[in-house]
């Protein structure tokens, strides 16, 4: 098979379509014949040598796929030869086949197309178990996303919108605002032009919001606190400007919040699949509803994968780039 190769660690151009061994099937996995990846910003980092796969799984980058089941392993009873499915990796993505443990796979919700299907296993699974599974969103609850223009961000809007959240996102010009209030987003700002602390208290009668969920780190860590209502959750999921920080505890103790953060790509097996689970009970309908749309920016040929990660790289995308095997 053909399968997207991080050459040495570095810039874009550092990836290249080979010819690789096809991978092993293992019991209790799927083989797919990949149709479509999409990125995820832990490639770019993946490629630049900052991220490495866990122990065990493909060296190729690639967090997520849809695609056609082309043989099943031992065990596996739920899956068949031919089913249209999509599915969430811990890598292998970029490439023409991938094998993935069965408890990870999803089918392609109705009436979205199979390539379409590929970009929403980990923007769906990162913000379903952090926000609803770990922060414990609910209706009626205000909600901040940092980066709303984003895969995980463009996905968040639309997912807290239909479980009846008020929704708070901040972007860095007016056409990815534009771009998030289209998709739902009550309160769109910004960041370049607007203290996002002052306009939240500003909008929440001085309250703060109850979620923040945060991929920028250590630069917006106490100015998030300060932007939280009591029992306020923050949930960190990445840092994109920093991973160092200092705090003012005081601010924690005096209006009971909460900090967590996590990872998806490293979790178990059986973590994963049971976060795959409740994506499919509970979010699955909302797409299939129509009320969660994939909001993809552009699709690319696997072998233009450098081109994709040269776009991600300059922000200038709203959504998810996709690469088509």
């Amino acid at each position: 098979m053909k399968a997207v190769v991080i050459t040495t660690p570095g810039d874009p151009e550092v990836l290249r379509l080979q010819e690789v061994e096809d991978p092993d099937l293992e019991d209790g996995q799927v083989l797919i014949r990949v149709a479509a990846t999409a990125l995820n910003r832990a490639d770019t980092l993946q490629r630049r040598g900052m991220y490495p796969p866990p122990k065990g799984a493909s060296e190729y980058p690639g967090l997520e796929c849809s695609g056609t089941i082309e043989a099943v392993g031992k065990g596996v009873s739920r899956w068949k030869v031919g089913d249209q499915v999509c599915a969430l990796l811990a890598g292998g993505g970029y490439a023409e086949k991938v094998a993935v443990p069965a408890g990870q796979v999803l089918p392609v919700p109705a009436g979205i197309s199979l390539k379409d299907a590929a970009s929403f296993p980990e923007v769906a699974c990162t913000v379903w178990s952090t926000v609803f599974m770990m922060s414990h969103l609910s209706a009626g609850e205000t909600f901040l996303i940092h980066g709303g223009s984003s895969g995980i961000g463009t996905f968040a809007i639309q997912i807290a919108k239909y479980y009846g959240s008020r929704v708070f996102v901040t972007a860095g010009s007016e056409e990815k605002l534009a771009a998030c209030k289209d998709l739902g987003a009550d309160i769109c700002i910004n960041y370049k032009t607007e203290d996002f602390v002052a306009r939240v208290k500003e909008e929440t009668a001085g309250k703060g919001v109850d979620v923040i969920l945060d991929c920028v780190g250590a630069p917006y860590f106490q100015r998030n606190l300060d932007s939280l209502n009591i029992d306020g959750r923050l949930f960190i999921i990445g840092t994109q400007s920093g991973a160092v920080t200092q705090v003012d505890l005081r601010s924690l103790l005096a209006r009971r919040l909460t900090v967590q953060a996590a990872g998806l790509r490293t979790r178990s097996i059986e973590n994963k699949a049971a976060i795959v689970s409740e994506v499919e009970n509970k979010v699955w309908p909302a797409i299939e509803q129509g009320k969660v749309k994939p909001v993809v920016y552009k699709y690319l040929p696997l072998a233009e994968a450098a081109e994709g990660h040269r776009l991600m790289e300059s922000s200038k995308h709203v959504g998810k780039i996709v690469l088509v095997a």
